[in-house]
């Protein structure tokens, strides 16, 4: 069974002391950033949107000590658990900050990008972006899709990105802003509009 384990009363086990030292080389690696992940920081992971991180620890995995993060996205009721030294190629980071918040927002006030492409083409690389967990790429998206934020111009599957999209963004800057998403949301669709 792998559960988070604490060190023993005697001690850290010597896998638990390598795991810490690691730790402390990966908060000053400049590839993982002078700010590591902490458990209660809310977080953006790629594929799933914004989550918190409940637990960082060490767990036994086929007789090896692995230091995982655990996260809890409260949006889908899902927890995910990966190895902390892969967390940033699998696409955790961060909650962005005010000034790529400011970028994202004069994208979404740009002008659409309109694409003569077969839609199942632009359908796809939408997803992507939005899968990338970018909120500049997810601006885009907006941005490109927004026509459609109060018509029923286009097509479901136009109008499902595009909420997708809006879903990612509203999220992340709500926990940013520490406010309510439907006030994001307020002002987000009140930015488009005026595009």
């Amino acid at each position: 069974m792998n559960t988070f384990k604490t060190p023993p009363k005697g001690g850290m086990t010597d896998e638990m002391a390598r795991a810490a030292a690691k730790n402390t080389a990966r908060q000053t690696d400049p590839e993982h950033g002078s700010d590591p992940f902490s458990e209660g920081d809310s977080i953006v992971y790629a594929a799933h949107g914004v989550g918190r991180v409940d637990k960082i620890g060490m767990v036994e995995v086929a007789d090896t000590m692995i230091e995982m993060i655990q996260i809890s996205f409260p949006g889908n009721q899902m927890t995910l658990r990966i190895p902390l030294a892969k967390a940033r190629k699998a696409g955790l980071r961060k909650i962005v900050t005010r000034d790529i918040v400011d970028k994202a927002m004069t994208v979404i006030k740009g002008k659409p990008h309109v694409s003569k492409g077969m839609w199942a083409r632009r359908a796809v690389a939408y997803q992507e972006k939005i899968n990338s967990g970018d909120l500049i790429q997810i601006a885009e998206v907006l941005r490109d899709l927004r026509r459609n934020v109060d018509s029923l111009d286009g097509s479901f599957s136009e109008r499902k990105l595009f909420e997708a999209a809006q879903e990612r963004f509203v999220a992340e800057v709500a926990v940013l802003e520490n406010t309510d998403p439907a006030t994001v949301l307020e002002s987000l669709t009140k930015t488009m509009k005026a595009a």
